[in-house]
């Protein structure tokens, strides 16, 4: 036990203890970027939490969504000893959240990596041609009108989503270059949206260290200078959610939503 700590003298609520964080499913989806933002901020606020270890199972999703938790666990863990554990994988936005911890643990069989940007917009113009619909669009902008699904998209905005999805690459690299201290040149050879198991992962420096939640506990525990006592932290749902969650309301707007978002086109580091 840390000689600074006295259970004695500190009441329970207020002694030091090490923050357990989950973030597991795909991420802008299972995991919503906004409440996991706020959540991250206030481990970072609490005076009682000493370290944090995130536990990651991700297979990634939205880009924006995971370069936001990504960027609040990197001040995160500039303020606090941050242990990202991945037990089963971690794994493109997955993976860019955890290279903003402190170091990486992973299981020697979990998956690690998938560096890599994909772009994803459904064309249902053959569709609409055979039910016998027609989508009038009228707009302003020579490029206003690209990303819709209803017809296959030009040679011109073909060339904007390639250089598009180019930019969100550069900066997948530029940003693992950065927390695993290694030439922007080399995470590239990594960079194939390929998977690694985390044996390979730790020799080509993509993580840390092989071991399971234990190890990251002890890390986090020796980094923190704090007592094995956890705290498991999760999101709230929003009051609403809470309260109509049994509501056929929440499963058909869920439906719908669900139904709207595969009809638009989007980024995402999975």
């Amino acid at each position: 036990m840390d000689a600074k700590y006295s259970p004695i003298l500190d009441l329970p609520w207020l002694a030091p203890r090490i923050a357990v964080l989950e973030i597991s499913g795909a991420i802008g989806t299972q995991v919503r970027g906004p409440q996991m933002v706020r959540v991250i901020k206030a481990l970072a606020d609490d005076r009682r939490v000493r370290a944090v270890v995130i536990e990651i199972d991700s297979p990634g999703g939205s880009a924006s969504v995971s370069d936001a938790i990504h960027r609040a666990v990197r001040r995160l863990s500039k303020r606090k000893p941050t242990i990202a554990y991945v037990m089963n994988a971690g794994l493109s936005g997955g993976y860019l959240i955890a290279c903003g911890a402190s170091k990486i643990v992973a299981l020697p069989t979990a998956l690690i990596g998938s560096i890599g940007v994909i772009f994803m917009g459904p064309v249902v113009q053959q569709l609409m041609e055979k039910v016998g619909v027609k989508m009038v669009m009228t707009h302003e902008g020579r490029l206003k009108g690209m990303f819709q699904p209803w017809r296959e998209p030009s040679q011109e905005e073909q060339q904007k989503v390639e250089a598009l999805t180019a930019e969100y690459y550069g900066w997948f690299v530029d940003a693992v270059a950065a927390a695993r201290d290694l030439d922007p040149d080399i995470v590239r050879e990594y960079a194939t949206g390929e998977m690694y198991t985390a044996v390979r992962a730790r020799e080509i420096r993509l993580i840390d260290e092989l071991g399971d939640f234990e190890t990251a506990l002890d890390m986090a525990a020796e980094a923190g200078r704090a007592p094995r006592r956890l705290r498991y932290v999760r999101p709230r749902r929003p009051l609403l959610d809470r309260l109509m969650v049994r509501g056929s309301s929440v499963l058909v707007e869920a439906t719908l939503a669900a139904a709207e978002s595969r009809l638009w086109p989007k980024i995402d580091y999975r």
